[in-house]
């Protein structure tokens, strides 16, 4: 696992972050939004995906684990925030979205941490 996790563009957890900001920046093309649902979620979105691109080029780039986690916790909270709670389709989005992106944080961190260590002992 470690010699995978040291690898630019292999990490699962960092594919599924790029997917998951992917998917919330373009749902507002799927879900009725207002103006502060529409910017939240493409904004977010955009965020979460180029720091799970950030990752998958450089593992070893602890904090951008760590991003994500915070990202995905502002995604999450964002529907009561920014007050687009009664938008179901785009609140669950957020939601859901929000939470698996800090699981997938979350799970990647002990895989960047073995990579940055990794990396460190050239």
């Amino acid at each position: 696992m470690a010699r995978t996790s040291v690898r630019p563009w292999t990490r699962p957890h960092d594919w599924a972050e790029v997917v998951l900001g992917v998917v919330l920046a373009v749902s507002p093309l799927w879900f009725d939004t207002n103006t502060a649902a529409l910017w939240t979620m493409i904004v977010l979105g955009a965020l979460i995906a180029l720091d799970g691109l950030a990752s998958l080029a450089r593992p070893g780039m602890v904090y951008g684990e760590g991003i994500q986690i915070v990202l995905g916790a502002l995604a999450f909270i964002s529907p009561w925030v920014m007050g687009y709670t009664e938008l179901t389709g785009a609140a669950w989005t957020s939601w859901i979205v929000g939470a698996l992106t800090v699981i997938a944080g979350a799970a990647a961190l002990p895989v960047a941490n073995a990579a940055h260590r990794t990396a460190g002992q050239h």
